[in-house]
């Protein structure tokens, strides 16, 4: 796959593509159907398939305080648009100076100079350009004018209920991992980069992965049975995810996983975590000791969940 952060970079860019456009925000079951027919159309005319993204998301841009909590950060969303097969990333860089820029010159500069895009793939309601000016009906007479074709990208249905990000935000807020992997196509997934913390699991016995998020909150809470893969190799555990309340934070969302019986130096090293099954709620203990008594407790239903399903021994 690959990616292109900027305009210049599309200079020499003349085969054409077929695009789509969106936040792709947790690429779920919806965002995959439209991406698998953007593939199925670039293979037909003979071109790349294209994805076109914002860093930061739009919402993220205009109200950075109330925007949707996110289900991806960008390096995990490169990361399945690319499992999906998906030839071009254009991730534009959403500043002051992108948000005016005009409808006319997002279609003239982006998608047919830049791009020079043989078919594109949006919602039937989806806005572009300074003041949202452009929508679907615009881009089909652009079309029309500069030799593409417009398709509006079809709503995927489960259980009779539209699939988009905010249903599989609202999932993990009710705790429901298993419509969140039904919406999705696959479970829940973080990663990022181990970092040393507080060190203090470490001292109460249970030593701990500190996995950075790179977000102020996440999109889920709590003391979690989870799977965590690392170069390959695959590991049962056990995480807490939250502002760890019993001792001093920052008030950021912390990712903190214990790999059961596995030893060795994490530091530095990219890991993805595999969310299963909640086992409780994140909570606020009078003393240590009461903290670890709760982890020593946790560990052990975490090792009873995976002993139950043979992938530990007892």
């Amino acid at each position: 796959m690959r990616l292109v952060r900027c305009l210049q970079d599309l200079k020499n860019f003349k085969q054409g593509c077929v695009a789509t456009i969106g936040n792709f925000d947790g690429l779920h079951l919806g965002h995959q159907a439209i991406l698998e027919h953007v593939k199925t159309c670039a293979k037909e005319l003979g071109v790349p398939s294209c994805a076109i993204i914002f860093e930061p998301q739009p919402k993220e841009f205009f109200d950075p305080q109330d925007a949707p909590i996110r289900l991806t950060r960008v390096r995990e969303k490169l990361e399945l648009l690319r499992d999906q097969g998906i030839d071009i990333v254009l991730c534009l860089h959403f500043n002051q100076r992108f948000r005016e820029i005009s409808a006319e010159d997002f279609i003239k500069k982006i998608l047919v100079d830049g791009l020079h895009v043989k078919h594109i793939e949006v919602g039937d309601d989806f806005h572009f350009g300074a003041k949202r000016s452009g929508n679907f009906a615009m881009l089909q007479e652009a079309g029309k004018k500069y030799g593409f074709t417009v398709q509006d990208a079809k709503t995927v249905y489960l259980d009779e209920q539209r699939i988009s990000s905010t249903r599989v935000r609202n999932a993990l807020l009710a705790d429901d991992l298993e419509l969140v992997e039904r919406l999705l196509g696959r479970p829940f997934q973080l990663s990022g980069r181990v970092i040393r913390g507080q060190q203090l699991a470490r001292k109460l016995g249970c030593p701990t992965a500190n996995i950075q998020l790179k977000r102020k909150h996440a999109p889920l809470r709590g003391v979690f049975v989870v799977s965590c893969e690392l170069e390959g190799k695959v590991y049962c555990g056990v995480a807490n995810i939250g502002i760890r309340p019993t001792v001093q934070g920052d008030g950021r969302s912390h990712l903190e996983v214990h790999l059961l019986d596995y030893s060795g130096d994490l530091y530095n090293r990219h890991i993805r975590v595999t969310f299963h099954h909640k086992l409780r709620d994140e909570k606020k203990f009078n003393s240590l000791d009461e903290l670890k008594a709760a982890i020593d407790n946790d560990v052990t239903n975490a090792r009873a969940y995976w002993q139950a399903r043979g992938l530990l021994n007892r």
